[in-house]
């Protein structure tokens, strides 16, 4: 990985492309991030760099945060997250990282959290069938046989109800079809997991 920012979802439209293509974008918030520490091989046994995202108050930070951001001479910020960047190296505490940093037509993986969905059904969940809805039958939704007769017990992984969603998910290959500078907005080509204000990741992709 050569590059990666912070970002929060703003929601998603539809932009004109190159002879009057429609093509629906998610419209991402991508940072400023500023660099709160560099980790090298010689103090850390591994290269990273841990970024700060969305400036907050003093009072909305813990002590040892606000120890940590006093140390690096930075403001508070909401999020704290660690990347293992190749370049590590080259970057420098209290540099910041904008959504310049990548350019239009690259590929890029998001990474953001599902929308919750709360407590579910196996149909809504899992995609399962219902059964007849006509004919005296006493089983529409239900999520059918647990276990067999010879054991008498439900084995684990078993596709059952409970709480569907909110699940951490990354989107590989997506195109970034603009670059707002100005406002730090990264106009990416299709859906991304989350809703509106959450945050996500963008890294270069790893297959394109």
């Amino acid at each position: 990985m050569q590059k990666a920012i912070l970002g929060k979802k703003i929601g998603m439209t539809q932009i004109f492309a190159d002879k009057g293509v429609v093509v629906p974008v998610t419209v991402i918030e991508a940072g400023p991030c500023t660099v709160t520490q560099v980790k090298t091989n010689d103090t850390d046994g591994y290269t990273a760099i841990q970024v700060a995202f969305e400036p907050v108050r003093e009072s909305r930070v813990n002590k040892p945060e606000k120890g940590h951001f006093k140390r690096c001479n930075v403001k508070p910020h909401r999020f704290l997250r660690e990347f293992r960047l190749a370049n590590a190296t080259e970057y420098k505490v209290g540099q910041a990282i904008t959504a310049v940093t990548f350019t239009e037509g690259e590929y890029v993986d998001v990474t953001g959290t599902s929308k919750g969905k709360g407590f579910t059904g196996g149909i809504q969940r899992w995609g399962f069938s219902r059964g007849p809805m006509t004919h005296g039958s006493k089983y529409h939704r239900g999520p059918g046989s647990q276990n067999s007769r010879a054991s008498a017990r439900t084995f684990p992984g078993r596709k059952m109800p409970g709480q569907h969603g909110r699940l951490r998910r990354t989107v590989q290959n997506l195109r970034i079809v603009r670059i707002d500078a100005e406002r730090n907005l990264i106009l990416v080509k299709g859906a991304i997991p989350g809703p509106k204000g959450s945050l996500v990741t963008i890294k270069d992709s790893v297959k394109a």
